[in-house]
């Protein structure tokens, strides 16, 4: 074997995210010979229903599966008290296996890897999944005027520091990420070992050239009209998606295109699209589909243009929406709004889509009159942009090399 590595996540490898995001990068390195630990923390619900085909998954891969029950209620200290367990178990699993690295998924778990690092000595890898303090306040969650969540905020800008400080490598999911941690008060060794890797897809699940089939069949499933242009949503709504921009903007397109289908392919509740959507007048032209990832890609391959606008505010300097790659993937091109991480240049740099600036109607009509150049995209060009910045392949190569540079130090 290569090496011992422990991967700590607060996210289950039941939920979605665990099973997209994290299992298939696992799987990928398991198989280039290291020896993988996860160690996560299960929700209730999910585990009951995915805990035998995660398991299967897990020992077919030769990768071994630890966990904790998370626990929800009290608030704060529900969540120290999980800190507690995992550390615990981190521990016990350690002076069993010695594990030579500890990797980390965001903050909540890089509590686990200071931990281990300054008992163990044991190399500590923080992959840090974007700006976490500053997204539960720019996102709503954490309220600083209450006394209670400005200190939380304030003790995790503070430990946020010191993981960045204590680590022998960072992972960023974005170079503008990169770019601002590189200005804050952190030792010059720091700054120069932070690697980026973006949210990646698996894209031989999301690849256009496999799903073929009739679209007017499809369409007729759904409802939408043979003719109609069909712009797609895809993923959840709510704090970061501005579903009422996004609406906005396709109350100007349809001016121009009235015979587009705005489909929104979401699992969370229709009630405010559809609500929201009829407050602009364009409720007869909305369709909402729940669909499981397996059946993403088909109902995908007959969608002409992909829309996702995310509030452009500092926390999402390092965000890297995993939508843009399924759907590059899938050879639809997007429009997006700047300001989010290092999606907008991508799109401009690689001519994958249109991006809005300033979300004003003038400026949503500058980019609608551009929506006729998108259905002219080269599929094969938005798939290799895709293959390029965004595959599961390239993630899986840069994070063992990471891995390898953190072995090398160890011998």
């Amino acid at each position: 074997m290569n090496g011992k590595v422990l991967f700590v996540s607060y996210d289950g490898l039941t939920d979605p995210l665990g099973q997209s995001q994290v299992l298939p990068y696992l799987i990928h390195l398991s198989k280039q010979k290291y020896e993988i630990t996860i160690l996560s923390t299960e929700k209730q619900a999910p585990f009951s229903k995915n805990k035998d085909e995660i398991r299967k998954i897990c020992a077919g891969n030769n990768i071994k599966w630890e966990y904790i029950s998370y626990t929800k209620k009290p608030p704060v200290l529900a969540t120290l008290r999980d800190v507690r367990r995992l550390v615990k178990k981190a521990k016990t699993l350690h002076r069993t296996e010695k594990f030579q690295i500890i990797h980390c998924r965001s903050y909540i778990s890089a509590l686990v890897g200071v931990k281990l690092k300054r008992e163990f000595g044991v190399k500590f890898l923080f992959d840090m999944r974007g700006f976490w303090a500053d997204e539960r306040v720019d996102g709503g969650i954490w309220n600083v005027k209450n006394p209670i969540f400005l200190k939380i905020y304030k003790f995790f800008k503070k430990k946020e520091i010191e993981f960045l400080s204590t680590a022998d490598y960072t992972i960023s999911l974005t170079y503008t990420g990169r770019e601002e941690i590189k200005t804050w008060d952190i030792p010059e060794e720091s700054k120069n070992k932070i690697e980026v890797i973006p949210c990646c897809a698996d894209l031989s699940h999301f690849d256009y050239n496999c799903y073929l089939k009739e679209q007017s069949d499809l369409k007729n499933d759904l409802n939408i009209p043979s003719v109609d242009k069909v712009i797609c949503y895809l993923g959840s709504v709510g704090t970061w998606y501005m579903m009422e921009e996004m609406l906005d903007y396709f109350a100007v397109h349809l001016t121009i295109y009235p015979e587009t289908t705005f489909l929104w392919i979401t699992k969370d509740d229709s009630t405010s699209i559809l609500s929201t959507a009829k407050n602009k007048g364009v409720d007869h032209k909305v369709v909402i589909h729940s669909s499981e990832r397996k059946d993403l890609p088909q109902l995908l391959s007959f969608c002409d243009a992909s829309i996702f606008f995310i509030k452009p505010l500092f926390s999402k300097k390092a965000s890297s929406p995993t939508k843009m790659a399924e759907l590059l993937g899938m050879g639809i091109p997007l429009i997006c709004n700047n300001g989010v991480g290092d999606t907008d240049g991508v799109v401009r740099k690689e001519k994958v889509g249109l991006v809005v600036n300033d979300f004003s109607d003038n400026d949503y009509l500058n980019v609608a009159k551009q929506f006729n150049s998108l259905l002219s995209y080269d599929k094969e060009h938005l798939r290799n942009v895709a293959q390029e910045h965004f595959s599961l392949e390239e993630g899986v190569v840069s994070y063992a090399k990471v891995y390898s540079s953190l072995l090398s130090e160890n011998s």
